[in-house]
């Protein structure tokens, strides 16, 4: 036991730039919802049986992430958007670097922002991560996609973020 926390500290005292965030609470800015595209009445009311469409629109998706946030749980929907960026990613070292940094942030034990996977899952990822390619987190995002679509959206739908929304 002592000897992991002697490790621990090794390895921060080695990077204080990249890991003093995760030390140091710091109170995030409230994210700015995009004022220009507030969705139209119909719109927020296909969310509510849409998480697709909820995370597709910017709107949307910064207030979702806005509620997830209130409720300590937002590493989802960022593992969701940075899936989604990295898919979208040509260059093969670009995507070897963000396979590194998705891997790194929110699969490995213990990552800052973890998502909840099951080991199966976690396996099949870090399995896919020896060739990253653009399928190599499908198998993860749609678990996390499945999580947030059952537990997420309806309380999305029931808070005053939504609420807020469609009034």
């Amino acid at each position: 036991r002592a000897k992991e926390i002697k490790t621990k500290l090794g390895t921060l005292l080695q990077k204080p730039d990249s890991t003093i965030d995760f030390i140091i609470p710091y109170p995030e800015k409230p994210e700015k919802l995009p004022k220009a595209q507030k969705p139209s009445l119909e719109e927020a009311l296909q969310w509510r049986d849409s998480l697709e469409k909820l995370l597709q629109n910017p709107y949307g998706l910064a207030s979702f992430r806005s509620f997830l946030r209130s409720e300590f749980s937002e590493e989802n929907a960022e593992f969701w958007v940075a899936c989604e960026d990295y898919k979208k990613t040509k260059s093969p070292a670009k995507m070897a670097e963000k396979a590194k940094r998705i891997y790194e942030e929110f699969i490995q034990t213990e990552a800052p922002k973890e998502v909840n996977i099951d080991h199966f899952t976690k396996a099949v990822t870090m399995k896919n991560l020896v060739e990253p390619s653009p399928t190599s987190f499908d198998m993860a995002q749609k678990r996390i996609f499945a999580l947030m679509e059952k537990d997420s959206l309806p309380r999305f739908v029931r808070s005053e973020f939504y609420h807020e929304l469609i009034k």
